[in-house]
């Protein structure tokens, strides 16, 4: 009788799936990386949502518990959450996921990054000094921080290593599949004002002139001399202006109305319940709204 019950705990220990590992991502783009690279293997926890801005936020309670039983916590990095990540991984209290250990994984950190070398100074605005963090908006990029990601699923559980590693291969094959068909789309686009120099990535690897940002200096809103200079310097030429959901209109509107041009608001971030295919369909939209110019 007790050979036949430890049988049978074996056999169930041998077919019960194994634990999903504890993930949190700060954001939604990097939730749906996770998505795409572990599935249901991770148990995600995604701290905030695409209408809200990463630079600005608070740590708060909800964040710390979730980030208290972590086994991995997915951020953005370059400095994008400094002012409230780090606040709320010390209050968990949980050494896996410290900077610098196997649990805390930043995208930044796995890719070359633009705009990097400004001073260091907060006077000049929302700066990055290890360069631009908005990563996500980078396809190609983020294909790179998938492999990157695979990688560290695969450490910390390596039974599943290569099943993490053919997630981030499909999200690359789709990513390949689209890029042709992006820039096609975007050819002959005539450029693009942003609020902020957040989608410059995308800009950048469409091949799409970024011709400037409506806040004239990082994290600071445009006055109205500001704005007629900006208009002044535009004049005569065309283009879109786009600028995230969670910014204000008013001077995108004001700009629009005096040269004549179109204005969209579209988020940086997918739905909070994004995979790779949500990440790609807002690169779409992206795509879509650059390319009404043409």
């Amino acid at each position: 009788m007790f050979r036949r019950l430890l049988l049978t705990l074996m056999l169930l220990g041998a077919t019960a799936p194994a634990l999903a590992l504890d993930v949190v991502a700060t954001s939604t783009s990097m939730g749906a990386l996770v998505r795409a690279v572990a599935g249901e293997r991770a148990d995600l926890t995604v701290l905030v949502g695409p209408d809200q801005d990463l630079h600005y936020l608070e740590a708060k309670p909800t964040m710390i518990r979730a980030l208290r039983s972590a086994d991995l916590v997915v951020a953005v990095g370059a400095e994008l959450e400094i002012g409230w990540l780090p606040l709320a991984i010390q209050s968990a209290a949980n050494r896996a996921i410290q900077p610098g250990q196997p649990g805390y994984f930043e995208a930044a950190a796995q890719v070359s990054l633009i705009d990097h070398g400004a001073p260091a100074d907060r006077a000049q605005g929302d700066v990055h000094p290890l360069g631009n963090p908005h990563v996500n908006m980078d396809p190609v990029r983020m294909v790179a921080v998938a492999r990157a990601l695979a990688e560290r699923f695969a450490l910390l559980d390596a039974a599943n290593a290569a099943s993490y590693r053919r997630g981030a291969e499909r999200f690359a094959e789709q990513v390949e599949q689209r890029l042709p068909r992006w820039r096609q789309q975007v050819a002959g686009a005539p450029g693009v004002v942003l609020y902020h120099r957040d989608a410059n990535y995308l800009l950048e690897q469409l091949d799409v002139p970024f011709l400037g940002t409506i806040e004239p200096i990082p994290g600071v809103p445009p006055s109205g001399r500001d704005l007629r200079a900006l208009r002044n310097a535009l004049e005569g030429q065309r283009g879109i202006i786009l600028f995230a959901t969670f910014e204000s209109p008013r001077a995108p509107q004001r700009l629009a109305e005096d040269l004549g041009w179109p204005f969209e608001a579209i988020p940086l971030d997918p739905p909070l319940d994004a995979d790779g295919e949500g990440y790609l369909a807002l690169i779409d939209r992206w795509v879509t709204a650059i390319s009404a110019t043409r």
